[in-house]
C-alpha cells in the first residue's frame, strides 16, 4: 500500500474518531415540529447508507455537538451541510471543518435538518424552520458549552451556503410559529460564511442558473431580508459553478452597501463542491487552502480573540538575500522618449535575478502612488520581489513616469507608455537570460493596479508612435496581479469612489479595452479600501463573462495599503501566497 493511500487512510480515520465523540440533541419537542411531513428525513448521507436504516426512525432534526477543544476561545461555529435541500450529504466536509475549528479553540456543532425539499413550500422552509430553532439551541447552551452567546458563527455549503446566508440575513423573520420558551431566544448569529452559495439569485431559485447569473433581470433572490441583525460574512466560490457565483458577488455587494465587514474569495476554473474534486485538487493552489482563508477571516474580526498587533511587512522581507545578478537599464533611447514632460522622472527597469532559478517564468512589479510619485523599493514593492526571488523567480521592477503628465493627457498616459516599453525590452532579453519569453506577468498597487489592468486588457492598443523595431514585439502579457486597483469605476475615476463602487451607475471607465488579448487576473482589495474593492470586484465579473478565469480575495475591515502593517494569521499577512497559489493554478510559475 503506498503512502499516500494509507495517509488518506489515516486521516479518515482521525475524522471518525473524532466525530464518534459527537453528542446528538433533538432540535424539537416529540410533537411539534412545524409543517412536518411524513416523506421527510434528518439524516445525513451516512446514516442513510448503513445497513437497516429506517426511514420512520430518523424524522427529527438534530444538533450534533462535537468534542469541545482542549482550550476554548470563547465562540462556536454551527456548521451545515448542503445536497440541494434533497439530502445532508457534507458529512465528510464537516467532520474536516469539525477538527480544524476544534484545534483552534472553537466549540463545533452540526445541524442535520429535514430533507427532501418539502411539498407544497418553499425548497428551504423546513431547513430554514430548523437553522432557526438550531440557532436559539445553541445560544442557550453557551453558558453550560463554556462559549459566548455573542459569537455564534454558521459556515454552510451550496445548499447549506443558501441556508447559512438566509439565518444570517434574516433572523428578525419568523419561520415558524413558537412552539415553547426556546422560541423567545434570539435566533441571529455573528458571523458566517456560505461556501458555494446556491439558489442566490432569481434565474436560479431551485436549481443551477439558467443564464449564468449575470443576466440583465437576474437580481438576487428576495428571501434574504438583508436585516438590521445581518452578519459579517466571508463568501466562497468557484469562477466555473452552474450556482452561479454571481450569487456571491450580489450578496457581497448587498453587505457593503449596509457598511458589514465582508469578505469574498473567489477561485478561477472551480465548478461546484470544489473541494471535494479529486480530479482539481492540486496542491499549492489557493482552492487547496480555502479553510485557511476561512480561519484568517475569523482571526481578521477577532472571532477568536487572538488577533495579534500588526507587523510592517518591510520588517519581514528586509533584505536582498535571495538575490544574485542585478542590472539597471533607462527605458527609452536618448531623444526618443515620447510625451516628454519637464517635470516627470526618468523611468528605467530592474532586473532582480535569484540565486536559484526554480522557474522560466517573470514577474514584472512597480508601485502605486495616485500617479503622482512611484517607489519601486517601496513596501508595495520591494517584499513582493524578495518574496518571488526566493520562490527562484525573475522579477522586474520598473520606475515609471511621475508625476501625473501636462498637456492634456491623461493620468496615466506616459505610465502606460513605460509599462508596454518595459514589456517589450522583457520579452526581448528574456531568451538570452534562458528565460521565457511567453511567460511574462504584471503587477501593481493602487494607481499600479490601474496601470495594471491597463497592461492586462489593453495591450493591443497603440500608445505611442514606434520609435525603433522593438515596437514590433507584442506588449501582450500572460497573467496580472492587480493589488487594490484605483481609479477603475466610473464613481472614482479620479479618485476615492464618492458610492462605494456597489451601485449599477458606477461602472468600469472606458480606460480599459477589455481586448481579446486579455489575459486571467488575481485580484487582492481591502473591503473597508476608500478605493472600492468593488474595483476588483467588478472588473472580474467581466472577465468571468468574456470567459477569462480568475481569483479574486478580498479582505475584511481592511483598507488601502492593507499589507503595510497586518496582524499574524490574517488574509492581509499572507497575501503574497495567494500570488503563489495563483501562478501555481495556472500553471504560468512552471
Amino acid at each position: 500500500m503506498t503512502r499516500n493511500k494509507l495517509t488518506v487512510i489515516f486521516c479518515f480515520a482521525l475524522f471518525s474518531a473524532f466525530a464518534c465523540q459527537a453528542e446528538r440533541v433533538p432540535l424539537w419537542p416529540e410533537g411539534k415540529i412545524p409543517n412536518f411531513q411524513p416523506q421527510q428525513i434528518a439524516a445525513t448521507t451516512k446514516e442513510v447508507r448503513q445497513p437497516g436504516f429506517k426511514h420512520a426512525e430518523h424524522t427529527m432534526p438534530y444538533l450534533e455537538w462535537f468534542g469541545a477543544p482542549s482550550e476554548k476561545n470563547g465562540a462556536c461555529m454551527l456548521l451545515i451541510s448542503g445536497g440541494g435541500y434533497k439530502n445532508c450529504c457534507d458529512w465528510r466536509w464537516i467532520e474536516k471543518v469539525a477538527k480544524r475549528f476544534t484545534d483552534l479553540g472553537y466549540v463545533c456543532v452540526s445541524l442535520t435538518y429535514r430533507t427532501p425539499r418539502p411539498e407544497g413550500l418553499p425548497i428551504y422552509q423546513s431547513g430554514w424552520q430548523d437553522g432557526q430553532r438550531a440557532i436559539r439551541m445553541v445560544r442557550q447552551s453557551a453558558k453550560e458549552r463554556g462559549f459566548d452567546p455573542e459569537k455564534i458563527g454558521l459556515l454552510g455549503f451550496s445548499a447549506g451556503g443558501h441556508l447559512t446566508t438566509l439565518l444570517g440575513t434574516s433572523s428578525l423573520t419568523p419561520a415558524y410559529e413558537p412552539v415553547d420558551a426556546v422560541d423567545q431566544i434570539p435566533c441571529h448569529v455573528n458571523l458566517a460564511v456560505p461556501i458555494y452559495v446556491a439558489y442566490a439569485l432569481t434565474d436560479g431559485l431551485t436549481g443551477p442558473n439558467t443564464r449564468g447569473g449575470d443576466a440583465v433581470d437576474a437580481k438576487l433572490s428576495d428571501v434574504f431580508k438583508f436585516d438590521a441583525k445581518t452578519c459579517p460574512m466571508a463568501l466562497f466560490h468557484g469562477g466555473t459553478d452552474p450556482y452561479s457565483p454571481h450569487g456571491s458577488t450580489e450578496i457581497y455587494r448587498q453587505l457593503r452597501r449596509m457598511k458589514i465587514p465582508a469578505e469574498i474569495h473567489l477561485f478561477a476554473d472551480r465548478g461546484h463542491g470544489f473541494m471535494g474534486d479529486p480530479k482539481k485538487g492540486e496542491k499549492g493552489t489557493a482552492y487547496d487552502h480555502w479553510l485557511d482563508r476561512v480561519c484568517e477571516f475569523m482571526r481578521q474580526m477577532n472571532f477568536d480573540g487572538r488577533l495579534g498587533k500588526p507587523v510592517d511587512l518591510m520588517t519581514r522581507y528586509p533584505n536582498d538575500d535571495a538575490r544574485g545578478k542585478y542590472r539597471k537599464e533607462q527605458i527609452w533611447p536618448n531623444g526618443r522618449m515620447p510625451d516628454v514632460q519637464a517635470n516627470q522622472c526618468q523611468p528605467y527597469i530592474e532586473w532582480h535575478f535569484p540565486k536559484e532559478r526554480k522557474t522560466k517564468a517573470i514577474q514584472i512589479i512597480y508601485s502605486g502612488g495616485g500617479y503622482g510619485h512611484n517607489k519601486p523599493d517601496g513596501f508595495e514593492v520591494a517584499p513582493a520581489r524578495r518574496y518571488l526571488n526566493e520562490k527562484g523567480m525573475t522579477v522586474v521592477t520598473i520606475k515609471y513616469r511621475t508625476p501625473r503628465p501636462q498637456g492634456g493627457l491623461a493620468k496615466h498616459t506616459t505610465a502606460w507608455q513605460d509599462l508596454q516599453r518595459a514589456i517589450r525590452m522583457v520579452r526581448s532579453q528574456a531568451t538570452k537570460e534562458d528565460l521565457d519569453p511567453s511567460r511574462i506577468g504584471i503587477m501593481g498597487s493602487s494607481a499600479g493596479g490601474h496601470l495594471t489592468l491597463m497592461g492586462a486588457t489593453s495591450s493591443k492598443q497603440k500608445v505611442s508612435w514606434a520609435i525603433d523595431d522593438l515596437h514590433k514585439i507584442s506588449c501582450k502579457v500572460q497573467w496580472a496581479v492587480a493589488i487594490y486597483p484605483a481609479y477603475v469605476l466610473t464613481d472614482g475615476a479620479n479618485g476615492q469612489n464618492s458610492k462605494g463602487g456597489n451601485e449599477d451607475d458606477a461602472r468600469i471607465v472606458a480606460d480599459f479595452a477589455f481586448d481579446l488579448d486579455t489575459c486571467p487576473m488575481l485580484f487582492i482589495h481591502g473591503d473597508a479600501d476608500g478605493h472600492s474593492p468593488m474595483n476588483s470586484v467588478k472588473c472580474w465579473e467581466q472577465l468571468r463573462r468574456m470567459g477569462i478565469q480568475s481569483d479574486l480575495h478580498t479582505l475584511a475591515k481592511r483598507g488601502h495599503c492593507f499589507q503595510h502593517n497586518a496582524s499574524p494569521g490574517t488574509g492581509s499577512y499572507t497575501w503574497m501566497d495567494r500570488i503563489w497559489e495563483f501562478m501555481n493554478h495556472k500553471k504560468f510559475n512552471q
